[in-house]
């Protein structure tokens, strides 16, 4: 089926003309009878990572909050996008959780009058990180709402909040979006040229942010490339751990990039805010205020560090499911065409059995590292467990 040709602040939902129809349907009945709730008060946008969760949030509140219904174009609209609206907060942390504190400010401002749009709306893009206490002090708000108030959350899955809110929400799934697709963006949103927009589109499975990414920087593909060459290069203990070390390594790196600006710039507001002089003078308290920001960043730089092996997994992933096409001789595009030759050669050296046991091993890495596990040691055991295909 053609895809509809999407305009104002929902052009950029590519692939979720059905998500797109659902939510202008709402905007139009907003207020019908004098009814601010006739649309529902609380929305939970699913949808594989990538999808764009948090852009169809996004738009929806300036939709929302646009006397045009998202014309995309006029102050409102820009600003709700931008992140600059007083009636829309957007809520997107970088840490491993949102505590109840932070959820408890959030109930409050919900329950404030809006000051220029009509409706008071919260996007809380990263609800699966809500912590238990902080879904208890969420769930009192959503189910009495203000008469003004909007609730907009984002999870990867339904499953992944406490059952008490998500059953409370109004739950739209946005759907993987195709590769014509998110190439045909690339090419009008970024200026990408043709070939890169293809080969992005197609290496990123879906993910509209990775695909970017890799179409912008030629650093993203060659460290990509560097990913998918390690199977066949798992020749020995040695190589495996070599190899683990400098993942994580890079990992790391890449988040210290991220974060040192940013952790600089919350240093200085807190010392400012609490009153430290130029001569280093501390008043009461600052040094345990201080511990806790340090901590905090060290929780944002922990995240950040996950998420760059996590891209690891995903390219690896690739790899063997492209192994395992030609092994079994499966109809279906390889993702990675660029790299047939390595393909190939880790495709005769083993077994359809031993590949799907390495795909195994990587989702082990995966929960490993969701648990906590010390980054270096998940890598080297999987890795090691991936040289046994080789």
């Amino acid at each position: 089926m053609t895809s509809q040709k999407l305009s104002g602040v929902w052009t950029d939902l590519i692939g979720q003309d059905k998500v797109v129809e659902i939510l202008t349907r709402a905007v139009g009945s907003r207020g019908k009878g004098g009814n601010l709730h006739a649309m529902t008060h609380a929305w939970l946008f699913t949808g594989p990572p990538g999808s764009g969760r948090s852009n169809a949030a996004r738009a929806f509140a300036a939709a929302l909050q646009c006397p045009a219904g998202g014309c995309g174009e006029c102050n409102t609209c820009v600003t709700v996008l931008s992140g600059a609206h007083p009636d829309v907060t957007l809520v997107r942390t970088e840490q491993l959780s949102i505590g109840v504190d932070e959820v408890r400010d959030l109930v409050r401002r919900s329950a404030m009058t809006p000051t220029l749009g009509p409706l008071q709306v919260l996007v809380v893009e990263d609800a699966d990180r809500v912590t238990e206490r902080g879904a208890d002090a969420l769930l009192k708000s959503i189910e009495e709402p203000a008469a003004r108030t909007i609730w907009l959350l984002c999870a990867p899955n339904a499953e992944d909040l406490v059952a008490t809110v998500r059953s409370r929400c109004r739950r739209v799934e946005l759907a993987t979006p195709t590769n014509a697709a998110i190439a045909e963006l690339l090419r009008r949103r970024d200026g990408i040229d043709p070939a890169t927009a293809d080969f992005a589109a197609r290496v990123a499975q879906g993910h509209i942010g990775r695909a970017r990414a890799l179409a912008r920087s030629e650093e993203a593909r060659s460290r990509r490339t560097e990913v998918l060459e390690l199977p066949t290069q798992l020749t020995s203990l040695g190589a495996c751990l070599n190899a683990a070390a400098r993942l994580v390594e890079a990992a790391t790196a890449d988040a210290a990039a991220i974060t040192a600006e940013l952790d600089a710039k919350e240093r200085t507001a807190l010392s400012e805010a609490l009153g430290m002089t130029a001569t280093g003078a501390r008043p009461r308290n600052v040094q345990a205020a201080l511990r806790e920001l340090e901590d905090q960043q060290k929780a944002r730089g922990k995240r950040l560090q996950r998420d760059a092996l996590d891209r690891v997994l995903t390219e690896l992933t690739s790899f063997y499911r492209d192994v395992l096409i030609l092994q079994t001789g499966a109809k279906a595009e390889l993702i990675n065409a660029e790299q047939l030759e390595a393909v190939e050669q880790v495709a005769n050296a083993g077994t359809a059995e031993a590949t799907v046991a390495c795909l195994d091993a990587i989702l082990v890495a995966r929960k490993a590292l969701e648990a906590n596990v010390s980054p270096l040691l998940a890598m080297e055991s999987l890795l090691i467990s991936l040289s046994g295909a080789v």
